[in-house]
């Protein structure tokens, strides 16, 4: 089912927007969008993972597929809850981790309608695109193969309208000024630079936040 919307929803991340929500140091979110639910990482802990899953009433058994950016413990500790799953699970070629039901990816590629992934990055990271009409919304782990070259590999697919995930110590700011929205989160060392430069598109993180995009607007 194609859709113009994506709801992505923070659950695991080194702040909390919600009260309900545990912080710890790691990233995962769910990305609902053409009628897919998507988990992207799994933070560093499992038990937390639960829990905040629980917070923001997210059935595991929902989740359709899974995309995991990178095989670092901040962002693959929690697999546990959904390897062995009936959702397929999306690793880069140099996952090393060995779980079952894996499926490795090194060149970009369709997962289902509408969502892609960049493939393998410089050796390390995939991050995920959901194409919605002609634009796209992206979300990364860590980007350790650099924002510059995630975009670039997300412009195959559209233009880049939204930018969720953590981007380390990303710091050529002036590639952020064509998008519509910005959501630095877990690693990223310049949020507040970004905040600031970029008051119009910056959307908070933080475990909890939900950020909802149609087709040129966040609702």
């Amino acid at each position: 089912m194609v859709s113009d919307t994506i709801r992505i929803t923070i659950l695991y991340d080194n702040t909390g927007s919600d009260s309900r929500m545990v912080a710890d140091f790691g990233f995962s979110c769910l990305v609902a969008a053409h009628g897919k639910t998507i988990l992207f990482d799994t933070g560093a802990k499992a038990d937390i993972l639960v829990k905040n899953m629980a917070a923001m009433g997210v059935d595991p058994s929902s989740i359709d597929i899974v995309m995991i950016s990178h095989d670092h413990w901040d962002h693959n500790g929690g697999m546990s809850l959904v390897a062995g799953g009936r959702a397929p699970i999306y690793v880069p070629d140099s996952f090393a981790t060995k779980l079952p039901g894996l499926t490795k990816i090194s060149d970009s590629c369709k997962i289902s309608d509408g969502i892609y992934s960049t493939g393998e990055l410089a050796g390390i990271e995939q991050s995920l695109v959901v194409q919605l009409g002609e634009e796209v919304v992206v979300v990364a782990g860590c980007a350790h193969s650099g924002v510059r070259e995630i975009l670039a590999a997300a412009r195959e697919l559209g233009r880049v309208a939204v930018l969720v995930g953590g981007l380390h110590g990303f710091d050529e700011l002036e590639l952020l000024a064509d998008l519509d929205i910005v959501c630095p989160t877990h690693c990223t060392r310049k949020i507040a630079e970004i905040a600031l430069r970029y008051p119009g598109k910056y959307v908070a993180g933080g475990a909890g936040a939900v950020i909802t995009w149609k087709g040129g607007t966040t609702m």
